[in-house]
This record gives structure tokens, sequence and C-alpha cells, in this order.
């Protein structure tokens, strides 16, 4: 009894960790590719705009930030009475608890497109090694968990057939470094930080290990689990000059089944960082190559107990700014623990997903303008590929009123004698012009409409 109620009090010290992970950058130069195939398949992807991320793992039977806090880094401390060796063994523990008894990948798929999202991006394998398929390489993984047994106990396959089914893209998240490889953190050495914790130069051989373990994950996923769009590769100092994976072959070996796939080696300049990923924020101006903001739907990326949700006009608020400065939104949501996606998340979701059924045209398969913004005005903008024809979107401020709108933008000016259409209504808006300035008056109540687009013909 004593046992059961000193567990009871690690585990619910460490509930209350929900520190957001360390934010990752975008990185500092983009390099296109040149493989017809994947330039032909990222400028398709382009056209989506609008997509999910979905971190689920062990830290989601505990509710805790995923991976990060079986680190020694000072930017985060588990909040518990167990010293370090043996916190990182009740976290890895945790895959004998990890058992969601009601987990429904049919349910996530169906929200996801309620939402308005075209392509999923699904995590295989955090920082902490636990993989969500059933592989070869390693025992720490879902078919050796307390959801061995299960008939959808292969995780990964259930989640993309069920994506697959609704017509998305499918992405595969993979972490490179794997802190629970004995390749990569070796038990005999401590855990300094987040990097392999052993000299390379001393064990060439341990390292070379390591890589064979890598490339046959990344074999397994890209040949076992049908059609992959997107490999999205996380932990970004795993790929360092004394850190070499031989992304080369790696990529070869995605590829050689994957034909034109999309390798996001986030982080990582060069030729496999296919699109760049700020993330939790939104670069400060337009950018002329292909990227994506990476952002959560609470403060987190895998569930937690008392999330903080962003508000449905929030989302749509980034996604419009996003989608001017050439972007697209991929929104982190986290299954809970028994399988499904929670009430509250389900609600906002299918909110945002109201909104781009009306107003969608101003979204998807749009491309950036010179004249993005009229950031004063909260207005942004963005045009069709032929040029003919400009949206404007006006998110909903949280704090919006519920009277008359006057709004004015320069440039983007309709032609003269053509009209200004409210997506959502489809009726005009009276507008005027003088001096390559457009203002229109939009009706009240239109707080809680989560923003207005308008279609403007040139």
């Amino acid at each position: 009894m004593k046992k059961k109620i000193i567990f009871a009090l690690i585990l619910l010290s460490s509930l209350a960790i929900g520190a957001q992970s360390l934010i990752h950058e975008k990185s500092e130069h983009y390099i296109a590719p040149t493989e017809p195939e994947v330039i032909k398949k990222l400028s398709e992807w382009q056209d989506l705009k609008f997509g999910v991320l979905m971190h689920y793992g062990v830290y989601s039977v505990a509710g805790i930030c995923e991976s990060w806090t079986i680190t020694s880094e000072d930017w985060i401390t588990p909040d518990s009475v167990l010293d370090y060796e043996d916190y990182k063994q009740w976290y890895w523990g945790l895959s004998k608890d990890f058992n969601p008894t009601k987990f429904n990948p049919q349910q996530w798929a169906e929200v996801m497109k309620q939402a308005g999202m075209k392509y999923m991006v699904f995590t295989s394998k955090h920082h902490d090694g636990f993989c969500l398929w059933d592989t070869k390489t390693t025992d720490y993984k879902v078919t050796n968990s307390g959801f061995s047994g299960n008939p959808k106990q292969d995780i990964l396959q259930y989640v993309f057939d069920a994506f697959r089914k609704e017509g998305f893209w499918t992405g595969c998240y993979f972490s490179k470094p794997d802190w629970h490889s004995q390749y990569y953190w070796w038990s005999k050495r401590a855990t300094a930080d987040r990097r392999h914790n052993y000299p390379i130069s001393q064990y060439p051989e341990r390292w070379e290990c390591y890589k064979k373990y890598v490339h046959s994950q990344i074999a397994e996923l890209m040949n076992n689990y049908g059609s992959v769009d997107i490999l999205w590769l996380d932990g970004g100092w795993c790929d360092a000059p004394d850190e070499d994976i031989d992304m080369d072959k790696l990529v070869a070996i995605a590829r050689k089944t994957q034909p034109g796939l999309i390798v996001v080696n986030r982080t990582c300049a060069g030729k496999y960082e296919n699109y760049q990923t700020p993330e939790q924020s939104i670069p400060e101006h337009q950018l002329q190559n292909p990227w994506e903001t990476c952002m959560t739907l609470t403060n987190d990326w895998g569930w937690v107990k008392r999330p903080v949700f962003k508000s449905p006009a929030r989302i749509i608020a980034v996604l419009a700014e996003v989608v001017a400065k050439g972007g697209s939104l991929l929104l982190g949501v986290g299954p809970t623990p028994e399988g499904l996606i929670e009430d509250e998340a389900v609600v906002r979701l299918k909110e945002i997903g109201k909104w781009l059924d009306k107003n969608g045209e101003a979204i998807y398969s749009t491309v950036a303008t010179p004249i993005y913004t009229n950031a004063e005005q909260n207005i942004w903008f963005s045009s069709s590929k032929d040029r003919k024809t400009i949206y404007a979107v006006i998110p909903q401020k949280d704090d919006a009123e519920n009277k008359p709108l006057t709004i004015s933008w320069q440039g983007n000016t309709p032609r003269k004698g053509s009209k200004i259409i409210n997506l959502a209504t489809k009726k005009a808006v009276k507008y005027t012009t003088k001096d390559n300035t457009t203002t229109i008056t939009l009706p009240k109540g239109l707080a809680g409409t989560n923003g207005v687009a308008l279609k403007i013909e040139l």
C-alpha cells in the first residue's frame, strides 16, 4: 500500500508538468530541391494550406511534456521526488501503462476533415524512442506495451489508413535522435543533454550501429505502411557533422519506395529540408520558399490535463496570416490516453471547419501577393493563381464588438465596375475607391463569425 501511495504522488507531481518543449526556429537558408518529382509534389502540397500534427506516445499517459522531461538540460526539470536516473526508468516504464482502450483513429480523421484540414503528420517515434509501429529494431514499441494484443496494436497502420480513407496526405514524423537506444544514450555514461553521450571518435562502431538502427527504422516505415507523402524529421541537432547519420543514404532508402517524397529535415538547412518549419511563431514577413508554421491548439503538443485552448478565431487569424505570407499551418492536436480527440478540441476544430466551409476559397490553392497585408486594419490578402482575384481576410479579434466595421486598404484595388463579395454570405459589399484606396463598411453582427473573407476582382 505504501508503495502505491508513493507511486501515486510521483504520478500526480509528474502530471503537473505541462511545459512547452523547446521551440525550434526555422533554418536561416533554404536550398530548393532539384528532383522533378519532389518539386511537383511540393507545389501540390503548397495548395493544401492546413494540416494537423499529432503527438502521441507514453507521455500522453501521464499528460506531460513530450520526451523532454528525461533530459537533464537546465531549461526543464521534472516535478518529481525521484532522482534523475530513477525518473528516466519511471518515464520509460509508462509504456506498460500505454493502453488506449478507446483508440479510434477514424474519429481523429473525421474530426480533422471537419476542421478543414488536408494533410496530417503523425509521430511514429518521438525523442524518447517509443515506436508506434511494430518495428523489428527494438522491443520499446507499441506491440510490446500495455496495448499489446489489441487487434489495432500496430497503431501507425490504423492511423494512416483512417486518414487516407478521408482523403488526407499522410506525413510520418520521425525523431532522428533516440534517447532509449543504447547506441545513442549509452547507459554506461551520464546523459548530460539531448545529444549522444559518448565520443564517437572513441567508439565509432557504436555510432555505426546507431546509423544502421535509424536507417532500418526508416526502411520499415517507408516500405510497410503504404504511401507516405511527407517524412517529417525532427531533432535537428542530430545531423550536425559530429552526429552524422548519413542523410544521403537515409533519404535514398525512403524515396526508393516513396518516389517524390517530401523530406522535411527540419531546422537543418540543406537539400533535405524541402520546406521550412518555424515553430509556434509566424515569420515577420513573406517568405518566397515553401514553409509551414507548426503551432499547437493548446499550449502543448501532446495531451495534458487542464489544457488551455486557443480560440477558433485565434487559429483562423493565424491561418490567414500564414497563408498571406506564403505558408501553410500545421496545427498540433494531441489525442487522449484513451485514444480519442477530446470533446473541447472537437468543438473548436469543427468551428474552424465551419468557417472554412464558407470562406475556404480565400485559403486553399491560393498564392501570395505582393501587397499582402494592412496590419493596422488587421487585413490579410492572398491571390488566385491566375492573379485575377484577390482575397482579403479580416479575422475577428477576441474583443470584437457587435457594431459596423469600416476598413480601408491601399492597392489590391477592385476592377472598375466589379464587385467585392462576402464569401460567407455570397452578397456584394458596398465599397468606394479613391486615390488607390478602397474603403468598405461591414455590417454589425460580425462578432462571433470568426472573421470575414472577401473576394475582390482585379
